[in-house]
């Protein structure tokens, strides 16, 4: 079935069921490698997209269930690394292993954008779904804060 996504600001052809999982198209039909696969079942986040502007586990969205609404892969979040979540991340050297990080990048830039101050137990619940198995939460917490920061001073 040929399908229309918006992908990363792009209109983009899939010529895919429209119950195949969204991670699926993204990884192997548009060559997009930023989100994982990490448990299959939506509950680490390492697959985590934005689709329109929500944070969503691309594992078990069908593509289907898109529509005509945007998604927003790490690659499209900012085509240099710009974004002020991406930067605090980099900053504060968030990372280990990396693997969930995308994902982790991308829940905190839609809580973010819909939670522009948010505190300690609002980060803790957005974030909540997303596993790190090297147990960055405290530095991924910590950049959140600061890009939410960078992003009231940026306004100003």
């Amino acid at each position: 079935m040929a399908l229309s996504l918006t992908v990363n600001g792009v209109q983009t052809p899939a010529d895919v069921p429209a119950d195949t999982p969204l991670l699926w198209v993204l990884r192997d039909v548009l060559d997009l490698k930023g989100a994982k696969y990490g448990c299959g079942i939506g509950l680490c986040g390492a697959c985590t997209v934005q689709v329109g502007g929500r944070a969503v586990r691309s594992c078990i969205t069908t593509v289907g269930s898109v529509g005509d609404q945007p998604v927003t892969t790490i690659e499209g979040l900012s085509p240099d690394g710009s974004h002020p979540v991406q930067v605090a991340w980099e900053a504060l050297d968030v990372p280990q292993c990396g693997y969930c990080q995308a994902g982790q990048i991308m829940s905190a830039a839609a809580l973010l954008a819909h939670t522009p101050h948010p505190s300690d137990a609002e980060i803790d619940s957005a974030m909540s779904g997303n596993l790190c198995r090297c147990g960055t939460y405290l530095r991924i917490r910590q950049a959140i804060h600061e890009a939410a920061g960078a992003q009231v001073a940026a306004n100003k």
